[in-house]
């Protein structure tokens, strides 16, 4: 039986680079800028990676911070999590965020963010006077820390 998801890419420059993942248990699959970009202080830059993807039906794309990258550096996609529609198919760019007070160089094939694949299904909702009830029910936000 085979679990993976297929998704289709377009390789939109030649120095473009597919993603990939480091270790076989990891989720997210890295992606790489396909150019230098200079990200100065305060100050959000699009970076392109050079690829374009079609995403199955039922299957939504989440473009992910890397921890590393925003630990260490204060860089960060502003609109995290970015998410790819399946019917989006023009070329995955992912807007930085320079956090920071210093001046950032994202390098050619920098990992810059990450990208997790999630299956989908339509949702309905359901009107009802009363909801099940749980252990949180009602507890608030955040109420899952208060113990």
């Amino acid at each position: 039986m085979n679990n993976s998801i297929n998704i289709r890419i377009k390789l939109l420059k030649e120095n473009a680079k597919i993603p990939t993942k480091k270790h076989s248990l990891d989720i997210g699959y890295d992606l790489y800028a396909d150019d230098e970009y200079h990200l100065e202080p305060q100050k959000v830059t699009l970076v392109k990676l050079g690829i374009a993807i079609e995403l199955p039906k039922n299957v939504g794309g989440f473009v992910l911070p890397r921890s590393g990258l925003s630990s260490k550096y204060m860089i960060a996609p502003i609109n995290s999590p970015g998410l790819i529609d399946p019917g989006y198919t023009g070329e995955l760019m992912v807007p930085l965020m320079n956090y920071s007070l210093e001046s950032y160089t994202i390098e050619l094939h920098e990992r810059i963010a990450q990208l997790v694949a999630i299956n989908t299904q339509a949702i309905t909702f359901e009107v009802v006077e009363n909801l099940t009830t749980s252990d949180r029910s009602s507890g608030g936000f955040g109420s899952t820390g208060k113990n």
